[in-house]
């Protein structure tokens, strides 16, 4: 039987840049969110210049003070491997004491190949794309060392500290701490993976091609179990884009539409597909068991549209109940 699995809700924020929404929506959506049971959870995208929107931690602290009971994340953390890591430690230990605890991180290699944006991006900052997921693997040590309260001595491959300590620290203790992986097969599936099991807290993916997640959780599952790690108490997030409308094909045009104007003509029409639940609440639905059924524990949706208004409404007061009454919103 499919466990239930919680909600969550991704704001779009770089969509004040082609008229999606606006700041002050983006913020009335997160109070009213929060006083909405059935979810769980507010989500920001994050990015530097490769694909630029406002800076996900001065959002997250607008959030912070817009809210007080909803998870807040950001999903994935793409500049992780581009920013200095104690810095980024001692600021995500401020959001997490203004939260009274309610952060969470899932972190990312932040590789874009589209325009050579990712690899644009690191050379401001003199990272290159090769280093980006050993950069990103010494920063994690780096943030859980610090989050502990510990008087850091580092050197390692990228950086080096001496008697660096913050304060504060994190409320949570530990700090969770994910990574963001949606790997294609090939040579790198493997160690982006095992990395998961090895080095995260839980784990955020995608659906970019039917299965996508039920095949990768498999494998991770193997890993945790060979690391003496539980599955079942790892969780899994699915960040996935929601259309309700009354024609499927339409819903699919406008998403398609959306995610161009969002990071380029990147996606192929089959890819848009596997990523989004879209047509009417029932084709809705039946998207979103698909993922709970593959593995996902929970799943945040962003809505592409135009009418975020109209959007928002359909998904609490339509999609969510229903998922309810079938069983799978926790």
């Amino acid at each position: 039987m499919t466990s239930p699995a919680r909600f969550g809700l991704t704001l779009p924020q770089r969509g004040v840049f082609f008229g999606v929404t606006t700041p002050e929506q983006i913020l009335d959506f997160a109070r009213r969110s929060d006083e909405t049971s059935m979810l769980h959870s507010l989500w920001v995208g994050d990015s530097l210049t490769a694909k630029p929107r406002p800076d996900s931690l001065t959002l997250l602290g607008a959030l912070a003070g817009a809210t007080r009971r909803l998870r807040l994340g950001v999903g994935c953390m793409a500049s992780f491997p581009v920013r200095d890591p104690a810095q980024f430690a001692y600021q995500w230990a401020t959001l997490d004491l203004m939260s009274a605890g309610r952060m969470e991180l899932a972190v990312c290699t932040g590789l874009v190949a589209a325009e050579r944006a990712s690899q644009v991006e690191g050379g401001h900052w003199g990272v290159t794309d090769k280093q980006r997921a050993s950069r990103m693997e010494e920063n994690i040590e780096i943030c859980r060392r610090l989050w502990s309260g510990e008087t850091l001595d580092f050197e390692g491959e990228f950086v080096s500290y001496q008697g660096i300590r913050i304060e504060p620290v994190p409320v949570q203790q530990p700090c969770p701490l994910w990574i963001a992986a949606n790997p294609f097969p090939g040579p790198f599936r493997e160690r982006a993976l095992r990395r998961v099991a090895s080095l995260a807290d839980g784990w955020m993916s995608v659906e970019l091609m039917g299965g996508a997640i039920s095949s990768s959780w498999a494998d991770i599952k193997l890993h945790l179990t060979e690391l003496g790690r539980d599955p079942e108490a790892f969780p899994r997030v699915a960040y996935h884009n929601l259309n309700v409308a009354t024609d499927r094909s339409e819903a699919l045009a406008e998403t398609a539409r959306f995610l161009d104007a969002y990071y380029g003509p990147v996606f192929s029409p089959p890819m848009v597909e596997a990523w989004t639940a879209a047509g009417t609440v029932e084709e809705c639905v039946a998207g979103l068991r698909r993922l709970i059924e593959g593995g996902a524990t929970e799943v945040t949706l962003r809505l592409t549209s135009w009418d975020q208004e109209g959007q928002y409404q359909r998904f609490v007061d339509e999609v969510l109940p229903r998922l309810s009454e079938e069983g799978l919103a926790a």
